[in-house]
């Protein structure tokens, strides 16, 4: 008998697998996320004024981009926060400079606050087909609520406002900010988008997927070419003649908050300065101004109840022979205005405005009670709250139509389109910034100014009470600037406009049509998900019943719908 061994399984031989990373590698690349968000926000920062490295904001989103890029929400959240804190920590030190790091912290932490839900939107849009356009749409929406809340909104580091320099800035002209920022964040998310499917396809050694290669080089493609051809809308040509502009920097005695404490100087100074122009006029060494400009808080001594300050304002306009527009702090009826007023030299006071657009916590403290019984400095600076204007500020001076639009409200979209569409043929942006001494803040505004110039081609003067005072071309062009902590006069014939861009009359559309893509995406995003959560429910149930759909099956189907 012939006995036959029945052969026996050999073990089957397992891959050998990779030794985990030690603990501290494992900690250093969980960190890299959070280094590289916060790295995204310093090169945004970087990218602002008064550097002029605006090409930096696209690097900054590319790399912001694919630290969020299939992130869960709550990872999304934080990574949104430290990028946010890496771009707003210094761009608003400035804030500081005077009343301590309590306050610009404080405002600093509120404001990242939004840059991290943002984020956590961006995360939850990048799993859509050409995500890019989604997640721009997801940051202007931020922008929006940033610049409307809390506390009437904080539009500074508008993405925007860092591309005066740029090749963007022409897009301003055809949506306001809202469109030259949407531009510069879908290409820096482009490419972002871009580069993930070159590393993708050279790590899988295959193709690039054409239908997502096509949307990520229209994400950077489109926005190029839409500020080529907004450029025809950019014009500086005088369409209601031209008119000769002087705008007055008197300068102040100190910086900072004590600038207060010499207030009658500080009108004297630009009293001074008005007469060395009128001089000069005089002489022959500069044209006759047809009106005269100067900046906020020129006259902190309310000349309506101040006779001897009313008298000197009236010599200053006689000497130069042209009406001038001051700057002053005025009580009436017992409320405080940071106010415009249009002196003619014959007839004194004809006309006023009334700052709209006040700043919490600089000319009026919310919640008041609470506060001081913080830290009662803090309500010290801020005695009496400024009251708001309500009608927008058209001085008509000579033979121009001057539209004013008072320091902080440059920042606002409502504010400086309201005098536009008011009838103002040049726009006057009058400001203090004695408070914050040398720091990067004037140069901030100034960058708004330009872009505001070509968003509703106007030209625009920024009339500073220490600097930097300019004047600006309807098309962004500094033409004229003086240096900070100087008295100094500036005199330029400016061409007056009527025209009105597409952004002037479209206002608030373009931004609310982005809130509304953006509200899609993320609708769209939401849907996807759930049908997925039920898809695997549903799946897990067949399983469960005997089904034979395995588990490679229901993630494929997982990661087609995210798709």
């Amino acid at each position: 008998m012939t006995v036959t061994a029945t052969p026996v399984d050999e073990p089957e031989q397992l891959e050998p697998q990779a030794a985990p990373a030690p603990r501290g590698v494992r900690r250093a690349q969980r960190l890299i996320p959070a280094a590289a968000a916060a790295l995204a926000g310093v090169l945004l920062y970087v990218s602002f004024p008064p550097r002029h490295l605006w090409w930096l904001a696209l690097p900054a989103f590319a790399l912001f981009g694919w630290v969020l890029r299939g992130r869960t929400w709550k990872a999304a959240l934080g990574l949104g926060y430290l990028f946010g804190l890496g771009f707003l920590l210094p761009l608003l030190v400035w804030t500081g400079v005077e009343v301590g790091a309590g306050p610009w912290l404080a405002l600093v932490v509120v404001e990242a606050v939004f840059v991290a839900l943002v984020g956590a939107g961006i995360a939850w849009v990048s799993r859509l087909p050409a995500w890019p356009v989604w997640a721009a749409a997801v940051w202007i929406a931020g922008e929006a609520v940033r610049a409307r809340a809390p506390f009437g909104g904080f539009p500074w580091g508008k993405v925007a406002f860092g591309q005066a320099d740029g090749v963007f800035l022409p897009l301003a002209a055809v949506g306001g900010t809202p469109v030259l920022g949407f531009a510069v964040v879908l290409c820096g998310f482009g490419l972002c988008e871009i580069l993930r499917l070159v590393l993708e396809s050279r790590r899988h050694a295959g193709a690039l997927r054409r239908g997502a290669a096509v949307a990520a080089l229209l994400s950077v493609a489109a926005p190029v070419a839409g500020a080529v051809a907004a450029r025809s809308l950019v014009s500086d040509k005088a369409e209601d003649g031209t008119t000769t502009v002087a705008v007055i920097q008197g300068n102040v005695p100190r910086s900072g908050l004590e600038f207060n404490a010499q207030r009658r100087a500080v009108l004297d100074y630009h009293v001074r300065e008005t007469e060395r122009l009128a001089e000069r006029v005089r002489a022959g060494r500069v044209a006759r101004p047809d009106l005269v400009l100067w900046p906020e808080n020129s006259s902190d001594i309310d000349p309506f109840a101040n006779p001897d300050a009313a008298a000197v304002i009236s010599g200053a306009a006689q000497a130069i022979g042209a009406p001038i527009s001051v700057g002053g702090v005025v009580e009436r009826g017992g409320k405080l205005y940071n106010e415009q007023i249009l002196w003619d030299p014959e007839k004194g006071p004809v006309d006023t405005y009334d700052k709209r657009q006040i700043q919490p916590f600089g000319e009026y403290l919310p919640l008041r009670s609470l506060l001081g019984d913080i830290n009662k400095n803090w309500t010290s600076m801020v005695r009496q709250d400024f009251s708001r204007g309500h009608k927008p500020g058209v001085f008509t001076m000579a033979n121009a139509k001057v539209g004013l639009v008072t320091c902080y409200e440059a920042a606002f979209d409502w504010t400086v389109r309201s005098t536009v569409t008011d009838g103002a043929q040049l726009i006057s942006v009058p400001s203090n910034n004695a408070t914050f001494d040398r720091s990067e803040m004037t140069y901030q505004q100034l960058a708004m100014s330009r872009v505001r110039a070509v968003e509703h081609s106007r030209t625009v003067t920024v009339p500073v009470t220490s600097g930097v005072s300019a004047v600006i071309m309807p098309d962004g062009r500094i033409t004229q600037r003086t240096g900070m902590f100087v008295a100094d006069s500036l005199v330029q014939k400016v061409p007056l406009r009527s025209s009105q861009t597409p952004a002037t009359r479209m206002g608030t559309l373009p931004e609310a049509a982005l809130v509304l893509l953006a509200a899609a995406g993320l609708g769209w995003a939401a849907a996807s998900a759930a049908r997925g959560r039920r898809t695997r429910t549903a799946q897990d149930g067949g399983v469960q019943d005997g089904g034979t759909r395995g588990v490679g099956a229901q993630d494929q189907e997982v990661s087609e719908d995210a798709r």
